[in-house]
């Protein structure tokens, strides 16, 4: 056994023995709630780029480690609330590649995800303001396979850093992160409106700027429909549509399309997701995958996946990228734990003539919630 598998074990056995604990919520004398919670989230990730293989302890970027805490307090029928969240800054599956193992950790302010202030409303909708979820952000993920933590559109959280290798055995120009693009929105310094539910539908707007980034001018304004029906007869059913628009001094103004599309067949807890998008100056996608979930073990759901990606015009006009992968995502209810292993391959190809290596991935991991 590697050292780098021998410290996989002795996490997971660390965690595994951890007692369950849920963040714990505090209430005032007049209904004000405080709540912390958290999570750690690391795989053992081994990377084959067809002519070495990389094996390194590494923060699972679809979902990283963090902390935080949310405030609430009624207001009359509103409600007041506050969220602070913060990225832990470990060493990022997606951050580096063959030529750089990547810091153990290196927070900075970048890793700040939320410092929002919101007013719900039941009349009126909900007023956002600060950092946190621009309108866009999570309208390329609806999915009811509870495999989001291994498996989604941003496909190349797993192995973003690392580049495709030419047949001839040279690292290409060409990484895992710039061929693969999933175009769903982000946090940032931003104001933002939703409207209460009507039938099933939500609509939200945003308007923001990158206040973590130095010396920045960007601004992107979002809009977003979203959908959600569990109330189906045997099935249930989720959407998002959404647009952005981009723009900074100095690059091309950017605009772009995603939506995505959930259906589950309850009796069967099998689902499907659909997520495709395109942007305006270059580069679009489509993706699929078909979900189970099943009670068979007494500790918890287990809940599996395949998927499919392929993208185009990402790098370079005439491209494409593709990546399918294949993976299970055990819960372990009592410890507040999802086990998690899958399998993924990315391959790329262009018109400059050039044969590119197809590149694999095996992680496992676990995610504990505190």
């Amino acid at each position: 056994m590697t050292l780098k598998h021998t410290a996989l074990a002795a996490l997971l056995t660390t965690v595994a023995a951890a007692p369950a604990f849920a963040g714990p919520t505090y209430e005032n004398a007049s209904g004000g709630t405080f709540t912390f919670y958290g999570h750690f989230n690391l795989f053992l990730q081994s990377v084959d780029d067809g002519e070495q293989t990389f094996d390194r302890l590494v923060d699972n970027n679809a979902l990283n480690s963090r902390v935080g805490f949310r405030l609430s307090q009624p207001l009359g029928e509103n409600t007041l609330r506050f969220q602070f969240e913060t990225a832990l800054g470990l060493r990022s599956s997606s951050a580096f590649g063959q030529g750089d193992s990547g810091s153990n950790v290196d927070w900075d302010r970048t890793d700040l995800r939320r410092i929002d202030f919101a007013l719900d409303t039941p009349k009126y909708g909900t007023f956002s303001f600060g950092q946190g979820s621009t309108a866009a952000d999570g309208a390329a993920e609806v999915d009811f396979s509870g495999t989001d933590i291994i498996g989604g559109p941003a496909v190349d959280d797993f192995a973003g850093g690392f580049a495709f290798r030419t047949s001839a055995g040279d690292l290409s120009g060409v990484t895992v992160g710039s061929s693969i693009i999933d175009l769903d929105g982000g946090r940032l310094g931003r104001v933002r409106y939703d409207t209460p539910t009507f039938g099933g539908f939500r609509f939200a707007a945003s308007f923001g700027t990158d206040i973590l980034a130095e010396n920045n001018d960007r601004e992107v304004f979002d809009i977003s429909l979203r959908y959600n029906n569990d109330d189906l007869g045997d099935f249930r059913v989720a959407g998002a549509l959404a647009a952005t628009w981009d723009e900074q001094t100095g690059r091309e103004d950017i605009q772009d399309v995603i939506g995505s599309l959930a259906v589950e067949h309850k009796p069967t807890n099998i689902s499907v997701a659909l997520a495709a998008g395109d942007r305006d100056i270059g580069g679009d996608y489509a993706y699929v995958k078909l979900g189970y979930a099943v009670n068979a073990l007494s500790v918890g759901e287990s809940s599996f996946f395949i998927d499919y990606y392929d993208g185009s015009d990402t790098v370079t006009d005439g491209d494409s990228a593709e990546s399918w992968g294949i993976g299970v995502v055990q819960d372990i209810d009592k410890l507040n734990l999802e086990a998690y292993l899958s399998y993924r391959e990315y391959s790329y190809d262009d018109t400059s003539g050039t044969d590119f290596q197809d590149l694999d991935v095996v992680i496992a991991g676990a995610r504990w919630r505190f």
